[in-house]
């Protein structure tokens, strides 16, 4: 089966992402889950839901292998199964209805009660004159209603004065104002029932109770026995997991009643797992329930179904059966009443231009720099297939709208540079729309103004983005501005990619070295120089995925590796980087400074009318500021080396992911045309009967959507004053 694993990926050791999966533990169930015979795409849900149900609407799977917890919100576990019914897919797991439910740990106690389960006694607070105790027991542990991964539990949530509780509650509302769970505190153990529903079926998938032991000598640093936040994230190594586990038989049994007893009255289905709290007289208390366990490897799950017979493979087979069957998948006229959704390969056109002279590291011979080596466009053209596409290649020649008339496509995948021309990067997305054909990848304003860099500097300039000072020199003969008398400056192409003309003596300490690489730069690329201060500091370049509201990847920092003066992203660097320079990624900087290169990258990319993909280069100075050097809608694409692919990786994305992502959006372009499409025609035919007797003929393929275009209204002339 093609399978869609969605999953959050945690990409920092914060608090916030503590219920994320981590890179391992994709990694583990991806393998696993091809082991098992199927195709897997890692789909990962962070940013807008639409990026996301286009990824799915361009994979198509046949099922989705679902752990992503969401990021927000009371609803977060739901959110997802809600849009994967929407969309008509079906997935693993409990439905939006139970996540929603189990979520929230006072209202599932409250459920519970009603079918003999027992709990703690506890209140749900949400102004702090809810809080009302009188006649419990002490110690009462505080705890937010509506998280896992034990976060927010410390030490401390275990209150025993009563003077001390209001305070604490008032802190924990304002870190989780949807509310917190006080109730009381049971000394004892830890024990957790793991469910599989297509395992014990005796026992209807509840399976045997598991153990969390914690190391002697870090309890004997802790005031209570607790599996707290600090053990679960930080001092992970001092739990392990004991199965079965060592309580008297009748306090198993009982665990597994009231598991059972749990399971069954929330509908919970393939997999799920309970927390009991067992008190030192033996009785067993429910704690909490998660619909969306952890599968990371160690889980209790897999200790548990192991006493089955079943190891990390097996488990997840189980999950998938369940849905399987659920669904009835395997029943070719319906899933759940659903009809099946009509899929097949989409025929890609793939536009590029193949390089075939080698630039020399020195810059000679760059007339092909930008162009793509056959490996990278084999590359590309595999991963394209892997989605399930039917890929035809179209060089980026004069032939090409001869080509296209002759060879129809659904849509194309672009990365063609154009042959010449400070608007070469435009010319194939605008053959494409005069031909109503949808692609990936930004419009043809969009890439002009990029490739231009003093417009695309003047642009930004105007959305209150810092940029170093600059000029441009037609001659190299022109008054320099007051600004620009101080050096160094840098001077460079003013319309090229892949750091062409960029070298070790684009950085210039006089006016008269200024002048002689602006008139040799002028001669041998035939456009203007531009000329910029030079801003020492830190270089880092920022990835970006999606549309409207794009997805800001981890930045990647360049990390100069030898001593200069005047350090840049050379020419030389980007054809030999092994011994010379360092990519760190994700960046390390402290949090404000990371918020400020993200935020700039985002208006960067929203004000040049970028879309789908682009990757934007920045200065940070000693001050923190950051500044805007360029920013390329067609960042280079080859597998373990281009800066884009790196990023990506570091943030979850394989390759493959990585380029169905940036198909996805000409995807979901091309599917709202057609939808389009079918209205007119419902119109034009003469209403719905006409239509669903006829079919409308075949048509040329849509234009993109262009509504994201940059402002028109900047000024051509005299360059901006450096902002502050």
């Amino acid at each position: 089966m093609r399978i869609a694993l969605t999953h959050n990926l945690r990409l920092t050791d914060s608090e916030e992402e503590a219920e994320f999966d981590s890179r391992e533990t994709i990694d583990v169930l991806t393998s696993a889950l091809e082991r098992l015979g199927h195709r897997v795409e890692r789909v990962e849900v962070s940013g807008p839901a639409s990026r996301t149900a286009a990824r799915l609407e361009a994979f198509a799977p046949d099922l989705i292998f679902n752990t992503a917890e969401g990021r927000r919100g009371r609803f977060r576990e739901a959110f997802y199964p809600a849009l994967f019914d929407e969309l008509g897919f079906p997935y693993t797991g409990s439905d939006a209805w139970v996540l929603a439910v189990t979520l929230d740990k006072a209202l599932t106690k409250l459920m519970l009660g009603e079918h003999g389960v027992i709990s703690p006694r506890g209140q749900f607070i949400e102004e702090i004159g809810q809080l009302r105790l009188d006649g419990w027991r002490w110690p009462v542990i505080v705890k937010p209603n509506f998280e896992g991964s034990s976060k927010g539990i410390t030490q401390e949530s275990v209150i025993e004065e009563r003077s001390r509780l209001r305070a604490f509650v008032e802190k924990q509302l304002a870190r989780f104002p949807a509310g917190v769970l006080v109730e009381e505190f049971i000394p004892g153990k830890d024990l957790t029932v793991a469910f599989l529903e297509k395992t014990a079926p005796e026992r209807a998938g509840v399976l045997t109770p598991v153990e969390y032991v914690i190391d002697e000598a870090e309890l004997a640093k802790r005031r209570y026995r607790i599996y707290d936040y600090d053990l679960k994230s930080v001092h992970f190594d001092a739990v392990s997991v004991r199965c079965p586990a060592q309580f008297p038989g009748h306090v198993l049994e009982r665990a597994q009643e009231m598991a059972r007893k749990a399971y069954k009255a929330l509908g919970c289905r393939d997999l799920g797992r309970i927390d009991f709290r067992v008190a030192e007289d033996g009785q067993v208390y429910f704690i909490e329930i998660n619909a969306l366990p952890s599968l990371e490897p160690g889980a209790g799950i897999y200790a548990a179904a192991a006493l089955e017979g079943l190891h990390t493979d097996g488990v997840l087979g189980k999950v998938i059966e369940s849905a399987v069957a659920r669904w009835g998948i395997n029943d070719p006229r319906r899933r759940q009443g659903r009809p099946l959704r009509k899929t097949g390969p989409l025929r890609v056109g793939f536009t590029f231009n193949v390089k075939r002279i080698k630039p020399e590291i020195d810059g000679r011979k760059d007339d092909e720099a930008e162009y793509d080596a056959p490996s990278t466009i084999q590359a590309v053209r595999e991963a394209i297939g892997a989605a399930g596409h039917e890929v035809i290649d179209l060089e980026a020649t004069s032939e090409l709208p001869n080509v296209l008339a002759a060879m129809p496509v659904d849509v194309v995948f672009n990365m063609a540079e154009g042959i010449k021309g400070r608007n070469r990067e435009a010319v194939v997305p605008a053959l494409l729309e005069l031909l109503d054909i949808p692609y990936s990848g930004s419009d043809p304003a969009a890439l002009s103004i990029a490739l231009d860099k003093a417009l695309a500097k003047r642009i930004v300039r105007q959305h209150g983005i810092l940029t170093p000072n600059f000029v441009t020199l037609q001659t190299g003969k022109e008054r320099l501005p007051r600004e620009l008398m101080k050096f160094p400056l840098i001077v460079k192409p003013i319309a090229e990619g892949s750091s062409k003309g960029v070298h070790h003596t684009s950085v210039v300490e006089t006016e008269a070295e200024l002048r002689e690489a602006a008139r040799e730069m002028i001669a041998k690329y035939d456009q203007p120089a531009l000329v910029e201060s030079y801003v020492a500091g830190r270089e880092f370049t920022v990835g970006l995925l999606g549309e409207r509201r794009p997805k800001v990847l981890p930045p990647m920092e360049v990390v100069f590796l030898e001593s200069e003066k005047h350090p840049v992203y050379s020419f030389e660097y980007k054809q030999d980087w092994s011994s010379k320079i360092r990519y760190d990624v994700p960046a390390r900087l402290p949090p404000a400074q990371l918020r400020a290169l993200e935020r700039a990258a985002r208006e960067c990319f929203i004000a040049l009318g970028c879309r789908d993909v682009a990757r934007v280069d920045f200065r940070m100075d000693e001050q923190g500021k950051v500044y805007f050097l360029e920013c390329n809608p067609l960042p280079g694409l080859t597998p373990g080396w281009s800066d884009l692919v790196l990023i990506a990786k570091a943030a979850g994305i394989e390759y493959n992911a990585l380029i169905a992502e940036i198909l996805s959006g000409a995807i979901r372009r091309y599917k709202e045309r057609e939808r389009e499409r079918r209205e007119s025609a419902r119109i034009v035919v003469g209403g719905p009967v006409a239509v669903a007797q006829s079919v409308p003929p075949p048509v040329p393929n849509p234009a993109p959507q262009n509504g994201n275009g940059p402002p028109s209204e900047a000024d051509p002339g005299q360059p901006a004053q450096l902002q502050s």
